[in-house]
């Protein structure tokens, strides 16, 4: 196979209280990519249809992804990448994640799968490092893997699939306003009292217990943060009106999706993450200020092959 076209994702990181451990694919919001390979042995950014980002390899996430897998392949050509961007940059829903991880994992099929996915998240964090001042993985991990994951370790990489409640959906509502991951971590706290280190330590546990039972009120539960919401969501207009909306409306739990402003709600079947979706959407546009709104399953599979 010379060139694959593929799907990619949107994620949403932390989940709450797991800050820079936690994701989950989203299954109706991502980019494409066509990536095909080239006899020269480099990086190609050809193409970006739908946002303003560089062409230059090393200034690209996907360029910079692509390159750490090529200098680890045995392989004496490159590749060429065109990215149809749906994912807007800064939405906190995984835009640099989605170009870092399909371009890797693009490339390593074409390669015919010489890589792990745990080597290809290695791969894509070097992506995440370009756009963010840190090679975090909550993000590129799940578009990967699918599904939840939890980075149990970074030192060495250490990944876990974590099972789906078949009935879960999200529901995400982007202001459309940027919020750049490394501004967003600035702004973090370096240390923690150790009783609101126990707190979230407590719902971590909780939330990965209720996913692999199932126990959609354990899930819920556990859906707060101490640690990181409270300082984020002061830059996000009406992060709390939206919240208690979605909450009041039905919601299992809600939170700032990565490093906002994006505001997801995890809801129990279809239906309910509708109802929670109009209710969030209702408070910006009281406020007046312009938004997307996607309702979506889990995406257990990850990237995937379009044609």
């Amino acid at each position: 196979m010379e060139e694959v076209h593929i799907y990619c994702p949107a994620t949403i990181a932390n989940i709450s209280c797991g800050f820079d451990v936690l994701g989950v694919a989203l299954d109706n919001v991502g980019d494409e990519m066509t990536v095909r390979r080239i006899p020269e042995r480099t990086i190609r950014i050809t193409r970006i249809e739908g946002q303003d980002l560089p062409l230059a390899t090393e200034q690209n996430v996907a360029g910079v992804a692509g390159m750490a897998l090529l200098k680890a392949a045995e392989y004496d050509g490159g590749f060429e990448v065109e990215i149809i961007k749906k994912i807007k940059p800064g939405s906190g829903i995984g835009s640099s994640a989605a170009s870092s991880a399909g371009a890797v994992w693009a490339m390593n099929h074409l390669l015919n799968s010489p890589f792990s996915p745990l080597q290809l998240v290695q791969f894509a964090m070097e992506g995440e490092k370009l756009a963010s001042d840190v090679a975090h993985a909550d993000n590129v991990a799940p578009a990967l893997f699918g599904g939840f994951t939890l980075v149990r370790s970074y030192h060495p990489l250490d990944i876990i699939s974590i099972p789906v409640p078949q009935e879960l959906f999200a529901s995400v509502i982007h202001p459309q306003i940027e919020i750049k991951t490394s501004d967003s971590r600035k702004i973090l706290k370096t240390t923690i009292p150790m009783e609101t280190a126990i707190q979230q330590w407590g719902n971590v546990g909780g939330l990965i217990a209720g996913l692999f039972l199932e126990d959609y009120d354990l899930i819920g539960r556990s859906l707060e943060d101490h640690i990181v919401e409270p300082i984020r969501s002061i830059l996000i207009p009406g992060f709390d009106r939206t919240k208690q909306a979605a909450l009041s409306e039905g919601a299992l739990g809600s939170g700032i999706s990565g490093s906002g402003p994006s505001i997801y709600a995890f809801s129990r079947g279809r239906a309910m993450a509708e109802k929670v979706g109009l209710a969030m959407k209702a408070i910006y546009e009281d406020i007046g200020l312009e938004h997307d709104l996607h309702v979506s399953p889990i995406n257990i599979q990850g990237i995937k092959i379009i044609r």
